[in-house]
């Protein structure tokens, strides 16, 4: 049986992705679905006040809120992001996110 390329989830199956992640006090909880050298993409459930501190990567880090609402900053601009709403931040420019209320996103990162 070949190996499965995303884990963590179920195959064949309709899923609510803000099912799979759950917010844990004063915590960041993350669950990686997939992880390679061409993608990686992972559920967060951010408590209240919890943050990703700057950070760049290498590739294109594309969030989409599930639920809740979350601060980005991107290379100093800020954008607040409503549970159904996208953003993509470029590979090289430093980004950060913080959680204004507890929220849930979909990160996925193209290499």
């Amino acid at each position: 049986m070949a190996e499965k390329i995303l884990k963590n989830i179920e195959h064949e199956e309709i899923v609510a992705l803000s099912d799979l992640v759950h917010v844990q006090e004063g915590q960041i909880v993350s669950k990686t679905l997939s992880q390679n050298g061409a993608v990686s993409i992972t559920l967060f459930a951010f408590d209240k006040g919890e943050e990703i501190s700057s950070h760049d990567s290498n590739g294109d880090a594309m969030v989409t809120v599930l639920e809740g609402r979350g601060k980005f900053t991107v290379d100093g601009k800020e954008y607040f992001l409503d549970a159904g709403q996208t953003l993509v931040m470029p590979a090289q420019k430093p980004h950060a996110v913080y959680a204004e209320e507890c929220f849930k996103m979909l990160l996925v990162v193209v290499f």
